[in-house]
């Protein structure tokens, strides 16, 4: 073990990839980082500069993108347990009911979800994978559009945050990554109106007389 270790320093000395110094009966080692500087300028310099510096170009935007892109936060406080709340918004039945559409899966991690018409159609209209199911505090989702390839590639994700305030219940919902500002004013119009017909049938045993979404 102690041979090879000595065979090894002794090889980078001899590439003049480390320096040695005497300091009494030790031999201290030291990176010659001037080698390594003239690797790069002769062999990665000369042949992947141009394609080096494109990926970063790249991976620059793509990340300025993300962080650029907008998100809408949402706060409601609904007199219920965080048990009815999860159930609300994970039963086919009860989210046909309020939101008129039936969001369908097993919630487990990983797992995808639908967001069903109720028209007999069983047709999707939002898709998506449960990324985290802690019932019942925290529900966290991709979502997009299935006929839309780019919201596909690039999803969006939806959270669910209930946490118990005193005797009742905070939702917060979270939409994060929304391709531009007018899919954040939709987004903003949409989860208002949904969320309010939610709280009501939580409350009250009963959806909006008029879904928020078809008002005038």
């Amino acid at each position: 073990m102690f041979q090879s270790a000595t065979q090894h320093l002794e090889l980078l000395e001899a590439a003049n990839l480390i320096s040695t110094v005497r300091h009494g009966r030790e031999k201290l080692h030291y990176l010659n980082p001037v080698p390594l500087h003239d690797m790069q300028q002769r062999w990665i310099e000369k042949f992947e500069r141009r394609r080096l510096t494109t990926l970063t170009a790249i991976k620059q935007r793509a990340e300025a993108a993300m962080t650029e892109r907008p998100s809408f936060r949402y706060v409601t406080y609904i007199e219920s347990t965080p048990e009815q709340v999860w159930q609300a918004l994970t039963d086919a039945d009860l989210t046909a009911d309020y939101w008129g559409h039936a969001n369908v899966s097993d919630w487990q991690v990983g797992s995808s979800w639908t967001h069903e018409r109720t028209d007999g159609s069983r047709t999707a209209d939002v898709v998506g994978t449960v990324l985290i199911a802690d019932r019942p505090t925290r529900l966290v989702m991709t979502w997009a559009d299935p006929h839309d390839t780019d919201s596909i590639d690039e999803p969006t994700t939806v959270t669910f945050e209930i946490e118990p305030y005193e005797q009742i219940v905070r939702l917060t919902v979270t939409h994060e990554h929304l391709a531009d500002e007018a899919n954040l004013e939709d987004a903003a119009h949409g989860w208002a109106a949904v969320i309010a017909n939610l709280k009501s049938l939580l409350e009250t045993g009963h959806v909006l007389s008029q879904r928020p979404w078809e008002m005038p």
